[in-house]
């Protein structure tokens, strides 16, 4: 049976700790599709469009994961209606420590209320990645400090310009 699954999230910007969450997924799904949301409320350091770039060129140029298996969206919708789009009977999300479990439980269970045919995975990301956190890349940037260990060469290059 073809297993496609949804990894949304805002990804602003990517990190070494969300592409170990799709490294581990696409060990049991055939097909995932990298969702950033665009949720006017959020004040991003990329817009949409960038950000959909710049996820693109980390995962199939800097990691050369493959195209077919992967693809890269934007979104402005429920969850579970972007899984009815694109056929996907899972949500892949994501845990660093335990004060994610609590929202991310929520989360899931609001969207197994929503539709009861979608279930949500969670995934712990390696140890090293576990501290990663957007938010902290974005300061560690603006303090001009080194990224190398935290995200992709694409990240870099986009966070610089």
């Amino acid at each position: 049976m073809h297993k496609t699954a949804i990894y949304p999230g805002t990804f602003d910007p990517i990190t070494f700790g969300h592409i170990d969450i799709i490294k581990k997924s696409l060990k049991f799904v055939d097909r995932l599709i990298v969702a950033t949301s665009d949720n006017a409320s959020k004040d991003y350091l990329f817009d949409t469009e960038k950000r959909v770039e710049i996820i693109k060129k980390s995962l199939f140029n800097d990691m050369r994961f493959k195209k077919n298996k992967i693809k890269v969206v934007s979104f402005n919708e429920l969850t579970v209606k972007l899984c009815k789009k694109y056929n996907a009977s899972i949500i892949i999300r994501g845990l660093r420590a335990v004060s994610d479990f609590e929202y991310e439980f929520q989360l899931a269970g609001m969207n197994k209320r929503l539709d009861h045919k979608i279930e949500t995975v969670f995934l712990m990301s390696d140890i090293e990645n576990e501290i990663i956190s957007s938010k902290f890349i974005k300061e560690i940037a603006e303090l001009n400090g080194d990224l190398k260990k935290f995200v992709s060469k694409s990240v870099i290059k986009a966070i610089k310009t």
